[in-house]
């Protein structure tokens, strides 16, 4: 029978020290994807990077669905536009949410409210916080980008 390399202490001391660094490491990238979606470069770039993933329709569901909630006039039609757009499951741009809440959203649809997409918009959030996020902290895009506004911060 093979010995055990750590002792179980010790393996609770390293498995506490990877959960904290990983929360730590979440939390960082959560402030940073509220930057970007909130800043017009940041979020030019993270878009051009996500369409060279082939996942750009996350970011617009995202901002289709901030601007569906800031809206007033017409949130049926515009429910049903973004609906046929991105959660119907033969939708071109069809975003990657469960069975359940396609369900929830086409239910909804006869009565539209301003959250009635609120679901999937956090799940698609969270997909590109987890996801998207690492890998864009280390393309060419965010680091010519993070360049570009130390120069101009200096100037």
């Amino acid at each position: 029978m093979p010995k055990l390399l750590f002792s179980k202490i010790r393996f609770i001391k390293i498995y506490k020290k990877y959960v904290c660094f990983s929360w730590k490491t979440d939390h960082k990238l959560e402030l940073s994807l509220e930057k970007w979606l909130k800043d017009k470069r940041y979020r030019a770039a993270f878009r051009s990077f996500l369409e060279s993933e082939f996942s750009e329709e996350n970011i617009d569901f995202w901002l289709a669905c901030e601007d569906f909630k800031s809206s007033s006039d017409n949130l049926k039609w515009r429910a049903e536009e973004i609906y046929e757009e991105f959660v119907k499951p033969t939708a071109c741009r069809e975003i990657n949410v469960d069975h359940r809440v396609r369900e929830k959203i086409q239910e909804s649809l006869e009565k539209p409210s301003h959250c009635c997409f609120d679901e999937a918009q956090k799940h698609v959030y969270l997909l590109m916080l987890r996801d998207s996020c690492p890998r864009f902290l280390h393309s060419d895009a965010y680091l010519s980008l993070k360049r570009k506004s130390r120069t101009h911060w200096y100037i």
